[in-house]
């Protein structure tokens, strides 16, 4: 096991042996779960409904967790200077957006929350977000806001922050999937099941529920 592995392990033990299997997902240390799924990515246990949350966007526009129901939500958590799955994240996010067509696009949302947002500054994120052109794609919010008050937004996501783990690269970085009800359907990780093709399937099949 490497070193990396190894910390995160030991971390997601601190916070709950429940977090450790997906925190190693995130990292591209685990695998989906076996068996016959009509999602490509990962499900949960039924029933979860997304965390509540009022953030706001780089932009400046305050976004609440309430107003994305309606919709499919892609929802992932982000370090803009994370050099690892951030940047695959992004891209991928923002290349399944556009093989998406017109109709499917509308009904669906991207969001990304800052996992370090005294570094995530409205320049740092935007410059992100330019270079894995997910520019105008995908929603970054909680950067510049306080760590209290996201630490808040992590732990009811059961998500390691790189606040947390002190380190840019090493966060959770699921990419999850919620229904129109705000239901928590998939995960898929970087380095172990996302892809474009994946993506784009799982949220097809969303968007037919």
């Amino acid at each position: 096991m490497s070193r990396r592995a190894a910390l995160a392990l030991a971390i997601a033990a601190a916070l709950g042996v429940g977090i450790a299997g997906a925190l190693m997902a995130s990292l591209g240390g685990g695998s989906p779960a076996a068996g016959s799924r009509q999602y490509r990515g990962s499900e949960p246990p039924a029933g979860i409904a997304m965390s509540e949350f009022v953030l706001r966007n780089h932009d400046g526009r305050r976004i609440r967790s309430a107003d994305l129901r309606g919709r499919v939500t892609l929802l992932t958590f982000l370090d803009s200077q994370c050099t690892e799955s951030c940047p695959v994240i992004a891209w991928t996010v923002a290349r399944t957006l556009d093989s998406l067509d017109e109709y499917e696009r509308s009904e669906v949302r991207a969001v990304a929350i800052s996992t370090d947002p005294g570094e995530d500054t409205r320049r740092a994120v935007r410059r992100f977000l330019a270079r894995n052109r997910a520019l105008g794609r995908l929603l970054y919010v909680g950067g510049g806001q306080s760590s209290n008050e996201l630490r808040k937004v992590w732990s009811e996501f059961k998500v390691l922050s790189s606040v947390e783990s002190g380190e840019d690269a090493l966060h959770s970085a699921p990419v999850r999937i919620y229904d129109r009800r705000g239901i928590w359907v998939a995960t898929l990780h970087a380095g172990v099941d996302l892809t474009e093709a994946n993506l784009a399937h799982d949220i097809r099949v969303t968007l037919r529920d």
